[in-house]
């Protein structure tokens, strides 16, 4: 192919996660366009960052830790998240050289010749020794599917497609999702709309007091020792619980956060429980728009030719490195997807790369 390029190591997202792994192959000696490569296929620096709504303002932010190398500082809590994080993301790729080519659409990552991998996308193809897969998940929302789903008149749609509150106006609004993001929009909803009802799977557990740095350590490793084991990883969040600040607080005083069971199925014109009125079940509300805040999954459909997932749906990892292809590392992947796991992670691939490449001759 004419346009195949070669390199050491193509890095896949230009995330947290992303320009760690860039930052620290920089930092110990490799290239960029001649080493290595970053291939990003948002339009602009910031992330999955650069797409959250502009009520997510920068004080709203649980824990953005800094990249390595530089410091976030002086940033305005009022201001929306997506611009703070993608100003700072794009004057650090500048300060360090890391030259991310961008928008570029990673299509498919294929054995080679040589030991080789092919990293196929909209730009052509890349011929590299090692990759570092950096590409988060907010690609991939994760949409439930329940009984008469397709039969809703009204308006369905995921926390990744959320604008803001103004939309809700006047409207019957389900939200739906036990996490962060579906208590926080529930919360700026609620003033706007007709009526909200909340719903989960789960119970919501609310987290009192400071969360250390032993119970996060902890929380890691519940997330890290399910891919270790080849199973699908879950957030962070699902093992630390919800912290119960003010607006939580003030949220539960007002009803709000009125926490319901998991309807059983989907109306025209809303959501229904079945079962036993005692139990809960017989009642149905009325609903013009379902807001599914219900996470995401792992992007990692670019990486099937390679045939990495392991009977459990995951893909088993130990550290950064893929099991079943010590060529490829995962950053910014369960245990690794927090600010600061993802820097970690970048950290280490590198190193694990690094030795890989130094005991593994360049073929002819």
């Amino acid at each position: 192919m004419d346009n195949e390029r070669e390199v050491e190591v193509v890095v896949t997202g230009a995330g947290q996660a992303g320009l760690s792994s860039a930052y620290h192959l920089r930092r110990t000696g490799f290239e960029p366009d001649r080493d290595f490569v970053v291939l990003d296929h948002s339009p602009a620096p910031g992330g999955a960052w650069q797409f959250r709504w502009p009520s997510l303002t920068y004080g709203k932010v649980h824990g953005m830790h800094s990249l390595p190398g530089m410091e976030l500082t002086d940033a305005y809590p009022a201001r929306p998240s997506a611009e703070v994080i993608g100003a700072y993301f794009d004057t650090y790729e500048r300060a360090f050289d890391l030259r991310v080519r961008r928008p570029v659409d990673v299509r498919a990552v294929r054995e080679g010749t040589a030991g080789r991998l092919l990293v196929e996308t909209s730009d052509g193809t890349w011929t590299t020794r090692a990759l570092i897969n950096a590409t988060g998940t907010w690609d991939r929302p994760f949409w439930p599917r329940y009984p008469g789903q397709e039969t809703f008149r009204g308006r369905q749609l995921h926390t990744a497609q959320y604008a803001g509150p103004e939309e809700f106006a006047g409207q019957r609004v389900v939200v739906v999702g036990g996490g962060a993001s579906g208590t926080q929009l529930l919360l700026e909803i609620a003033p706007y709309a007709a009526a909200t009802t909340w719903v989960s799977r789960r119970p919501p557990v609310f987290r009192e007091g400071p969360f250390d740095e032993g119970a996060g350590r902890a929380a890691v490793a519940l997330v890290e020792e399910r891919v270790r084991q080849g199973l699908p990883p879950r957030s962070v969040v699902s093992v630390t619980g919800l912290p119960l600040n003010d607006a939580i607080r003030q949220g539960l005083r007002d009803g709000v956060l009125d926490r319901q069971p998991m309807f059983d199925r989907i109306t025209p014109d809303g959501v229904e429980w079945l079962g036993s009125p005692g139990l809960g079940g017989g009642r149905h509300v009325e609903a013009d728009v379902i807001l599914w805040a219900t996470g995401f999954r792992a992007a990692l459909d670019h990486l099937a030719p390679l045939r990495l997932r392991e009977a459990g749906g995951g893909i088993q990892v130990e550290g950064t490195r893929v099991v079943a292809d010590p060529r490829i590392h995962l950053v910014g992947y369960g245990p690794s997807a927090s600010t600061i796991g993802a820097n970690r992670a970048g950290r280490a691939a590198v190193r694990d790369i690094r030795r890989l490449l130094a005991a593994e001759p360049v073929a002819a």
